[in-house]
């Protein structure tokens, strides 16, 4: 696949309406079968889903982040978007970029890209008590887009009555943890202590600050992940955090929840954290008090955290005016386990939009 260009896959133009009555879960389980993705912020209560392919972006190797911002800009530069009052309903991405350069996806990672992102052909915004749906779609560079808005306020209009037939039909999806499963690890034990033997070894003969140890777990099932379980499960038992589903081909998904924000941007606003350094939840109020009190006393959590702040202050000085770091960290916690956690907050020089900031921060 070639990268975007207006000149030979054509203009974006989008419209919009509103959806009352479509949620999120009823639009992903609608989905089933197709491309599919959601991120839902469970502190703001803002939840984004898609289905389907408007658009496909690619990149590869050391060129992957400004590869994919050069496509998204001549995508978004000509685009034209018709009926959308609602700025969260405008058109938006999906997708993500592995962390190394040189990533070759494995067995396991066969349907992802290095860096791929993808404007869903419908996607749905949920916010403040609305619903907003939006249909995306590649016209000809040439046409008028005029031309071609009763086309996609018709398809539009149909799948808004599609998802409102669906759920007047289909119960919400129930949380599932699904028990029956084979776990394994790929890399046999002796591999994983040796590799942690030899980091112990580095930190002694080498400026080497901090390593993070991670090796592949298995889990293995006689029928499909119910992925719609999932995500409900998850967006329950962490209601504070950011769920997430990248899901480019049916049953090849990506899917989780985390609390860490890697960046958010708005004009020259920059924010992101550190969060670094964890600990159990208590049992009783006192207890989880005082496992908190252990956290912040830990002389090697505090120094873990202490390099990550340092690596966000290195890195965005640079491009600020104004950064805003507390000297102390503050406790962060979930429904199973509580971090150090420092805001960060800062002033850009200029506007640059999020993919240069994910590049300089992943």
């Amino acid at each position: 696949l070639t990268e975007y260009r207006l000149e030979q896959q054509g203009r974006l133009v989008s419209d919009a309406m509103v959806a009352p009555g479509v949620t999120a879960d009823c639009f992903l389980r609608y989905a089933a079968g197709r491309p599919r993705f959601l991120w839902h912020d469970g502190r703001n209560g803002v939840t984004f889903a898609g289905m389907g392919t408007a658009v496909d972006l690619m990149a590869w190797g050391e060129t992957r982040f400004r590869g994919i911002e050069r496509q998204a800009r001549e995508l978004f530069t000509n685009a034209v978007a018709l009926h959308t009052e609602d700025p969260l309903a405008a058109p938006r991405l999906f997708g993500g970029f592995a962390f190394r350069e040189d990533f070759v996806p494995d067995f396991a990672w066969h349907g992802f890209n290095p860096a791929h992102f993808i404007l869903p052909h419908f996607q749905l915004v949920q916010h403040d008590g609305q619903s907003w749906l939006t249909i995306n779609a590649l016209t000809p560079a040439d046409e008028d887009p005029a031309e071609t808005a009763p086309q996609l306020r018709e398809a539009l209009t149909l799948c808004y009555r599609e998802l409102c037939a669906w759920a007047d039909n289909v119960d919400a999806p129930a949380a599932s943890v699904q028990q029956q499963a084979t776990i394994s690890y790929p890399m046999p034990y002796p591999t994983w202590a040796a590799m942690i033997a030899q980091a112990q070894a580095q930190f002694r003969t080498t400026p080497l600050d901090k390593v993070v140890l991670a090796r592949v777990c298995e889990v293995r099932r006689p029928q499909p992940i119910d992925l719609d379980g999932a995500l409900a499960y998850l967006q329950q038992a962490y209601p504070d955090c950011y769920t997430f589903l990248f899901e480019p081909q049916p049953q090849h998904a990506f899917f989780g929840a985390t609390p860490e924000l890697l960046a958010a941007t708005s004009g020259t606003r920059v924010q992101t954290m550190g969060l670094a350094g964890s600990i159990q939840r208590g049992q009783t109020s006192v207890e989880d008090e005082a496992l908190a009190v252990e956290l912040l006393s830990s002389a090697k959590d505090r120094h873990e955290h202490a390099l990550v702040v340092a690596a966000l202050r290195q890195r965005l000085t640079p491009l600020t005016s104004q950064l805003a770091i507390p000297d102390e960290p503050v406790i962060y916690r979930l429904s199973n386990i509580q971090h150090l956690y420092t805001p960060v907050e800062g002033t850009l020089h200029e506007p640059l939009g999020i993919l240069p900031l994910v590049e300089v921060l992943h």
